[in-house]
């Protein structure tokens, strides 16, 4: 019966070092478009008149936009910023010019 109990255990730490080996884990998860915003995030952006600044280069979520690209604070809610980019608006995370989201 001892044998056993030491070929199981053998197995199993055998078996979990393999699933350990296969494990992948994600510091920085990709951008997706699916990014929820609160909801006086957009209200806010949606209604101000800034505007517009031509910007050749691709406007995409995820893309980090240059410092010469002003980025505007939404007032009260951290972690949110935007810009109107070839008339789009854009909502950037404000320390890395990193875009959240294109607003249509």
């Amino acid at each position: 019966m001892r044998k056993i109990m030491l070929a199981a255990a053998a197995m199993l730490t055998i078996s979990s070092a393999a699933f350990a080996q296969s494990t992948v884990i994600v510091t920085d998860p990709a951008p997706t478009a699916s990014v929820v915003l609160p909801g006086e995030v957009r209200t806010y952006v949606m209604e101000q008149q800034t505007p517009s600044v031509v910007y050749d280069g691709d406007i995409t979520v995820g893309a980090t936009l240059p410092d010469t690209v002003e980025v505007h604070t939404v007032p009260n809610i951290d972690g949110y910023g935007y810009t109107v980019i070839n008339e789009r608006r854009v909502i950037v995370e404000p320390k890395t010019h990193r875009v959240i989201q294109v607003l249509e």
